[in-house]
């Protein structure tokens, strides 16, 4: 694993992998491959583009030609893929990207790497397992039951990744990830959209009650259970990434304000989205068994996201405006306006 292809690096959970594996491993090289949409920004990684092991191609996991072709001329070893749309809201208002990008995207991937028999990690989610009742924690070998058009594009690559590797032994592993928290996370997300309005001194939307269960993970934790899976994880096996904890929204939202020293008269409950899962959890067991331990819980995780928004204004301000601010005006004006 010394020639990494990491697809999605200038997004959120990629581009904090791109820094946590160069940091462990100077050894290796780099490859981020990444069609540069809103959420993937070559900002993100803008201190490490002078390193000789870190090189940027831009395009879209859905070419065939280009995806073999870097991984040909990059002699690489292991796809580690992020690439994925990946905001419930934005599926239910166009969700036909997700497949294209989720499901295809995916498919593309594991055809070259079966064509040039390279290994594969495929990052997917808790939302896969859908709504989970009370008391019980998702297990890796629990039946998918999407309820989003994400949830369900992620789902079917899922499904994808496993069939290669029964059908042609293609080695492969999976992390499903519980709510990443952190730095570059893109501000359409629950917790660096609060942290930001919360800044700005705007209203803060919380979809009905806001008693949604949620395990918050810091991204830094998913990395390190990345990297415990590809040094040590078994090939064609499932790993949950999480803390195993959760809390409801409304204390995710509690925590944010308290850290930013805010007021929270600014919380506004608003209609709640279509299809809203009530509730994910995770056992993580699997992953600890490889001798992975979270450094963070969800409320330390929640509270150093937040610092870092406050910390770094310069990253966040230009993005809050033009399509940004036009997708949050569809997304929650009229929601606002009623409360």
């Amino acid at each position: 694993m010394k020639h990494l292809l990491v697809t999605g690096g200038c997004g959120f959970i990629g581009s904090n992998f791109v820094r946590y594996w160069l940091g462990q491993h100077p050894e290796s090289r780099v490859v981020v491959y990444d069609k540069l949409t809103y959420a993937g920004r070559r900002e993100n990684l803008a201190d490490l583009w002078d390193s000789p092991n870190l090189s940027l191609v831009v395009g879209d996991i859905g070419d065939l030609e280009l995806v073999g072709r870097t991984c040909q001329n990059h002699q690489i070893d292991l796809i580690v893929n992020f690439a994925a749309e990946t905001h419930v809201d934005q599926s239910i208002l166009g969700p036909l990207v997700f497949t294209d990008t989720n499901v295809r995207g995916t498919h593309v991937l594991l055809e070259v790497a079966r064509e040039l028999n390279i290994r594969l990690h495929h990052i997917s989610t808790d939302e896969v397992y859908g709504h989970i009742a009370d008391e019980h924690q998702s297990l890796e070998t629990d039946n998918l039951a999407p309820r989003s058009p994400y949830a369900a594009s992620k789902a079917a690559a899922d499904q994808l990744v496993q069939a290669y590797a029964i059908t042609y032994g293609l080695p492969v592993t999976i992390t499903r990830g519980a709510n990443n928290v952190g730095p570059y996370q893109y501000p359409e997300k629950a917790v660096p959209l609060f942290a930001t309005n919360a800044i700005l001194g705007e209203a803060i939307p919380v979809y009905g009650d806001g008693l949604q269960m949620r395990d918050y993970a810091h991204v830094h934790d998913h990395c390190t259970g990345i990297e415990a899976v590809l040094l040590r994880g078994v090939v064609g096996e499932v790993y949950n990434v999480g803390t195993g904890k959760e809390m409801t929204n409304l204390e995710m939202v509690d925590i944010v304000l308290d850290t930013l020293g805010q007021s929270h008269d600014l919380v506004r409950h608003v209609t709640d989205r279509p299809g809203h899962d009530r509730r994910y959890s995770m056992n993580v067991d699997k992953l600890r068994a490889l001798g992975w331990q979270p450094k963070y819980d969800p409320k330390q995780a929640v509270a150093e996201a937040a610092k870092w928004y406050a910390q770094n204004r310069a990253w966040w301000e230009p993005i809050r405006s033009g399509e940004f601010r036009a997708y949050y005006e569809q997304q929650y004006a009229e929601r606002l306006a009623k409360t």
